[in-house]
């Protein structure tokens, strides 16, 4: 067993514990299970956490975090509102390499578990996820770029939806999945729904510049 240092070895049983979890399920993982994956001795895991329950909070509480550095990453050099909330569209953390794993886990942590303290960091990490999003469809509907017959609050909230159903939907690998015949694509209907047409986009984007 490697001796790392004590973040190092935090995060190494964090991801552990993700793709442990992923397999197995919150409820039927052991930690005895997580020492053994991990290489190390369960009195290491006590160390860093109080109980399984204390590791899994931390675990969707750096997912949440996570989230958010992807989002800020994809956005940071988009050139107006509109490009920003498309980015934000396509930045599924569902259906990525890094989060579909821990999502698998935060989803079945949504419909199987009652924990009072899971519920709470459940709670809390979809609520930055929300404030998140509705920042970026305030910014687009004071630009113009997006309509505001809908408040933002609902806005965020039919995205988080949508993009809710599509990670849970995609890896199926369901033939035609999220696409119709000619082609048309799930992600395309929505933004032309809350964006509109190229002209349009155009024409917002003019006045965007002239502000």
């Amino acid at each position: 067993m490697s001796r790392l240092p004590a973040l190092k070895r935090r995060q190494q049983l964090l991801d552990t514990a993700a793709v442990l979890f992923a397999e197995r399920g919150y409820a039927r993982a052991t930690t005895s299970e997580l020492a053994k994956a991990a290489g190390v001795t369960e009195p290491i895991i006590y160390r860093h956490f109080a109980s399984k329950k204390d590791l899994f909070i931390a675990l969707i509480d750096r997912t949440g975090e996570e989230t958010l550095r992807l989002w800020q990453q994809q956005l940071h050099n988009a050139h107006d509102p509109a490009e920003r909330l498309r980015r934000l569209v396509g930045a599924n953390p569902m259906v990525s390499n890094r989060g579909q794993g821990v999502y698998r886990v935060v989803v079945q942590a949504m419909t199987e578990i009652v924990d009072e303290e899971i519920h709470t960091a459940l709670s809390r990490h979809i609520t930055a996820l929300h404030d998140f999003m509705k920042q970026e469809v305030v910014r687009a509907q004071e630009s113009g770029f997006v309509g505001k017959r809908f408040s933002p609050d609902i806005t965020a909230w039919m995205l988080m939806h949508l993009g809710l159903g599509y990670g849970i939907l995609a890896p199926l690998n369901i033939p035609g999945h999220a696409r119709d015949d000619s082609g048309v694509r799930v992600r395309e209907v929505i933004e032309q729904l809350m964006l509109g047409d190229s002209d349009r986009q155009q024409e917002n984007l003019r006045r965007h510049e002239k502000r």
